[in-house]
């Protein structure tokens, strides 16, 4: 996990991919000829402990559509995660795009969800961290997860998040641990009351939570 100066430095950066915005945005207006899983929008919540599967069974879900934008939260402060994030960029299809987003993830979900296509946000747990490294309140945190949930109550597109669950390890020995693992638990119960369908990954098998209505 990045220290707070590093967090501090990332405000800094200049103008990445991540800052550009989802292609199609002024219009909803698909063809089912052009990607026949698109005439439905809907929502899938992905969550699960770590090693459990979340990454690949999101990425298997969609891996025959057409259009998918792929939001990475994931930021390279060192070199485990410079090379995690290589792997999961790999094993994705190359036709896929992809936006490094740390940060202003409603804004770019809103703004993906407006064009054609899937959207694949991995993950929420590396959101809520950076969000908190950056120094944001947890009323400000747990606002903007509304916004977000909001976005899967309303259907603006087909919508898939991925996230940990982190409520049933063991116990946080620091307060900003216990702080991380409670706001991470209430961010993911937005999610899962918004959501189509919610599944939990167990072992890398998928078990059905919450099915569309």
């Amino acid at each position: 996990m990045a220290t707070g100066r590093e967090a501090g430095k990332a405000r800094g950066v200049g103008r990445s991919e991540s800052q550009e915005t989802c292609p199609g945005a002024h219009s909803r207006h698909r063809s089912s000829r052009e990607d026949p899983g698109d005439a439905l929008a809907s929502s899938l919540f992905v969550l699960g402990g770590a090693r459990s599967g979340k990454s690949r069974f999101a990425v298997e879900t969609h891996r025959g559509r057409a259009s998918v934008t792929f939001v990475a939260t994931a930021q390279a402060h060192d070199a485990d995660m410079a090379a995690r994030i290589a792997r999961h960029r790999a094993e994705r299809p190359a036709h896929w795009r992809t936006l490094e987003e740390p940060y202003e993830l409603v804004p770019c979900v809103r703004a993906c969800a407006d064009a054609a296509g899937v959207v694949v946000v991995d993950c929420l747990t590396l959101w809520i961290s950076n969000l908190m490294l950056r120094g944001e309140a947890d009323e400000w945190i747990v606002k903007q997860a509304d916004e977000l949930a909001a976005l899967l109550g309303l259907g603006a597109g087909d919508v898939t998040l991925v996230s940990n669950e982190v409520g049933e390890g063991v116990h946080p020995p620091t307060a900003e641990g216990r702080r991380f693992r409670d706001l991470l638990g209430t961010v993911n119960q937005r999610m899962a009351a918004a959501a189509d369908r919610v599944v939990l990954m167990v072992a890398g098998l998928p078990v059905d939570v919450k099915a569309p209505r």
